[in-house]
């Protein structure tokens, strides 16, 4: 397993706060976190509807190591809170998920989604500003045409440099439930966006109109039994998208097969073991989260207690099954009371599919490594927040007597918990969301 060393804790936090990890309102805490294309912009989203962009710094000659700290590079209200007159519903502002488009030229493009409307936003820099108009005057006030007696050319001074965010398109009034996720199709040209009972189609360059692939809405509300919970389009193939279920299932459709993709091309389900059958067993088998590998032979999910990796080519069980906090079974009674229980926790692959990662309580954050099948816990915490020093492997003690450096499971704080993660595509660096706190580490530099 590498070793992980610390870059920057960066915190988000109103103006004016006291440095404390204490100190935060709900909108500094982070919805989600997403890496770019080539993993030299960090993009997250929080509750108060705001995204923030982080740089990786370039190398320099005089301080080679400081290569892969990441900065602020933009900050911007990407969505604000709505109201729904026709159904006396509030609109939250809360970023649920960031997806960036491929960098075509000098600007970026990111898709970002609240539970209603998916914004297309444009990043672009601006280190020249026009001077010399002829309409108007230096203090932009139009000027009367009467008083112009000659034609100036105008021309570009430099300025300081300015980063821009623009919304360029926004996608609204296509969904009667909240979005949980969107995708990004392999052709760049399309994206689908998803809710509890429906997956839309969209393309990119049209607001006004989408298509509706998967509709699992029964006739009668009663009798719904499940609901979508995440989707994600195939990594190569713009014709395949899988979308899991809060009964543990996955579907996998073709929409070469049918414009309505209610009839899937492959079903994923493990058979549930009779002998460990309880209240809480539908519950915790919903997929919070399901992601393609990079090389799109594999199909990773997430569940409450468990991580699942599959092969496309075998339907009837997981090719790996990874226990995160099975010490967690004997609690579920008291974590259905505190609502911990509907938590839902993400998972990420590193750039060469052979580890992936995913969080836990307690600011625990863990890993498999697929090739040695050894796995680690790890902590983002303020606690050890010393620059460049090396992540400790956490342990938890179930029963017994515990070691010096253990932790019980009794003491672990349930409100502390890592969602969200992001993994850089091609380098050993990670982004662990921690409530309102972004930790970024990255493979220890000797």
């Amino acid at each position: 397993m590498k070793c992980f060393s610390r870059y920057l804790p960066y915190l988000f936090r109103p103006p004016n706060t006291i440095l404390s990890s204490s100190c935060h309102t709900e909108a500094d805490i982070i919805s989600t976190v997403e890496f770019n294309s080539t993993g030299e912009l960090l993009a997250t989203g929080d509750k108060g509807g705001r995204v923030v962009v982080f740089q990786r710094e370039q190398e320099s000659k005089n301080q080679p190591h400081r290569r892969g700290e990441y900065n602020v590079y933009s900050t911007f209200q990407s969505h604000e809170p709505e109201f729904d007159y026709l159904k006396s519903l509030e609109i939250e502002e809360k970023i649920n998920k960031i997806r960036w488009l491929p960098q075509q030229n000098a600007a970026y493009f990111l898709l970002s989604t609240n539970d209603k409307t998916v914004k297309l936003w444009k990043i672009s820099e601006r280190d020249k500003r026009p001077e010399g108009y002829n309409l108007k005057d230096e203090d932009g006030r139009i000027r009367d045409p009467n008083t112009i007696t000659s034609l100036r050319v105008p021309v570009l001074r430099p300025m300081d440099l300015m980063v821009e965010a623009t919304p360029r398109r926004v996608f609204s009034n296509a969904h009667t439930y909240h979005i949980n996720s969107i995708s990004i199709n392999s052709d760049y040209e399309t994206y689908m966006s998803t809710d509890d009972l429906r997956i839309n189609l969209w393309n990119l360059e049209i607001t006004n109109r989408s298509f509706n692939v998967v509709d699992i809405k029964p006739a009668n509300m009663e009798e719904l039994t499940e609901v979508i919970t995440a989707a994600e389009f195939h990594p190569n193939h713009c014709n395949t998208f899988v979308y899991s279920s809060s009964k543990g299932s996955i579907r996998m459709c073709d929409m070469r097969a049918a414009a309505l993709c209610d009839n899937h091309s492959k079903f994923f389900e493990e058979p549930e073991d009779p002998s460990n059958r309880s209240f809480f067993s539908e519950i915790i088998s919903s997929i919070s989260d399901v992601k393609f590998s990079h090389s799109g032979r594999y199909l990773m999910t997430r569940d409450y207690l468990t991580v699942k990796v599959w092969d496309l080519n075998m339907e009837s069980k997981p090719l790996e099954t990874y226990q995160v906090h099975d010490y967690l079974r004997s609690k579920l009674c008291s974590l259905y009371e505190n609502d911990c229980i509907f938590d839902k926790f993400e998972c990420v692959w590193n750039g060469s599919d052979s580890v992936i990662m995913t969080g836990s309580y307690n600011n625990f954050f863990r890993m498999f490594d697929r090739n040695t099948k050894r796995d680690v816990t790890l902590e983002a915490s303020r606690e050890n927040s010393k620059p460049r020093a090396i992540l400790k492997p956490r342990k938890v003690c179930v029963g017994g007597k515990r070691r010096k450096d253990e932790i019980s499971v009794d003491s672990l704080d349930f409100s502390k918990k890592i969602l969200h993660t992001a993994w850089h595509p091609s380098e050993n660096i990670i982004a662990v969301a921690a409530t309102n706190n972004l930790y970024i580490f990255q493979d220890k530099v000797n």
